[in-house]
């Protein structure tokens, strides 16, 4: 007769247990309670009244949180669930059950705080050894906002809605006439249905205003570019030199047809993504190349990468000088243009950024071959395309990929983060800055393994 182990689901236990015994020393929510425990928490602590009834300590919802994007948990309802089925939950709750409301009240009203917060982390991190910057990997991608796409209404379709319920408002308030004058009974509310058009009609109208304002950004920076490109070929010409293509154009200003505004997140934007055209923001990184940690985190309404680089740059500047100062950036093609390039030399950082596409596989003959002797040139970018083609700058270049990429790999397939909870550009840039910490906490605690 086979031998089973024995088990009863109603042991008695002659102490009472403790929730910590149940969890293995080097697990991650072990690590995540220390390092929080060492952060400075008085911008979330002086914002909470002496007066009131007792309040759940910062600590223990941050950790929380933390640990829900770190595995995967980003409903506050799910992290309720999870401090009664799960232990690792129970161990950061302290056996304490916060209701959903008031993780989600922390973390709509502490998202600006998370800044802070984030560098704090680095910074423990630096004092760990984990950390310090050289180069930097740039990457962005795209993160479906709390929206669907089909929500969005474009300036176009915007007025011939308008017009179909214009003339929808008119023969109500014919037939409403008609109604008074012959004095029957209609079924239908008339005067509910014209107010209802009516409020759709300021929707719309309200709609509009905003996609009038974004144009508005939009042909000014337009505007701005077609004034440069005249200047240069001007500039050509005074020197003797023949402007090369086609003049340019005069941009078109005021709204288009196709400019869209999305009903439910009007701060997102319809973007493509390898799943076609979405509704998303975009989600910029920089990472330390050596350690794989996220050193700055940004999230923008831009499709286009090329207007990244100044911002992330200014982000990098911010951070505390004992975290180091970057001496490489690494960005591909969609990062490239030459005020870029100079922006980086201004600050100097070595850019190297891809120029446009090479192939993946050298032959062997130009693999082994010497490099090329460095142009006699002061122009930056002559200077990295040349840095592009060297050995050295193949082999650097080539750490671009195996860094930034994987991280927002982890972050979507593991921690499974791919759409935002939250909505508006401010609450979720708050949102890409716990993911980004709850990925450096998970990263960090790999490398204090190793």
């Amino acid at each position: 007769m086979a031998r089973f182990i024995q088990y009863d689901r109603y042991q008695q236990y002659i102490l009472p247990p403790s929730v910590d015994e149940w969890l293995p020393e080097d697990h991650l929510a072990r690590y995540i309670v220390e390092v929080i425990d060492q952060l400075d928490l008085s911008q979330l602590t002086n914002r909470y009244s002496r007066s009131g009834s007792e309040a759940y300590h910062p600590a223990l919802l941050l950790a929380l949180l933390v640990y829900g994007y770190a595995t995967g948990t980003f409903s506050s309802r799910k992290i309720e669930r999870a401090t009664h089925d799960s232990v690792a939950f129970r161990f950061i709750a302290a056996n304490l059950h916060p209701d959903h409301d008031t993780l989600a009240n922390f973390r709509k009203t502490f998202l600006v705080a998370l800044e802070d917060l984030f560098v704090q982390v680095l910074v423990y991190a630096q004092t760990m050894k984990l950390v310090k910057l050289g180069k930097i990997s740039l990457d962005g991608t795209k993160i479906k906002a709390n929206a669907s796409k089909h929500k969005a209404l474009s300036h176009g379709y915007i007025e011939k809605l308008e017009v179909h319920l214009r003339e929808e408002v008119d023969a109500l308030l014919v037939k409403a006439a008609e109604t008074d004058q012959q004095e029957t009974n209609d079924e239908r509310d008339l005067p509910a249905e014209i107010a209802r058009r009516e409020q759709r009609l300021q929707a719309l109208a309200d709609a509009k205003t905003k996609i009038a304002e974004r144009a508005a950004q939009r042909d000014q920076q337009t505007q701005q570019e077609y004034t440069d490109k005249v200047a240069r070929r001007e500039a050509q010409r005074e020197a003797g030199e023949k402007p090369r293509g086609k003049e340019p154009k005069a941009p078109e200003t005021g709204p288009q047809a196709k400019d869209q505004i999305n009903l439910t997140d009007e701060e997102s934007r319809i973007m493509p993504s390898h799943e076609g055209f979405v509704q998303a923001y975009n989600g910029q990184a920089a990472v330390d190349v050596d350690s794989m940690l996220i050193v700055v985190a940004r999230l923008t309404q831009q499709t286009n990468d090329k207007q990244q680089v100044e911002p992330m740059l200014n982000e990098l500047d911010k951070l505390p000088s004992e975290l180091g100062n970057p001496d490489t950036l690494l960005a591909d093609n969609g990062y490239f243009s030459q005020n870029n390039v100079k922006a980086c030399e201004d600050r100097n950082i070595k850019p190297l950024i891809a120029l446009g596409r090479d192939t993946h596989h050298l032959p062997l003959d130009a693999r082994l071959a010497a490099d090329a002797p460095a142009p006699d040139s002061d122009d930056p970018v002559v200077i990295m395309a040349h840095t592009l083609k060297t050995k050295q700058g193949r082999v650097l270049y080539g750490k671009r990929k195996c860094t930034v990429e994987p991280v927002f790999g982890i972050i979507k397939q593991i921690m499974g983060f791919r759409q935002f909870s939250l909505r508006g550009l401010h609450a979720t840039s708050g949102e890409w800055t716990l993911v980004a910490m709850a990925y450096n906490l998970k990263r960090m605690h790999i490398l204090m393994a190793g």
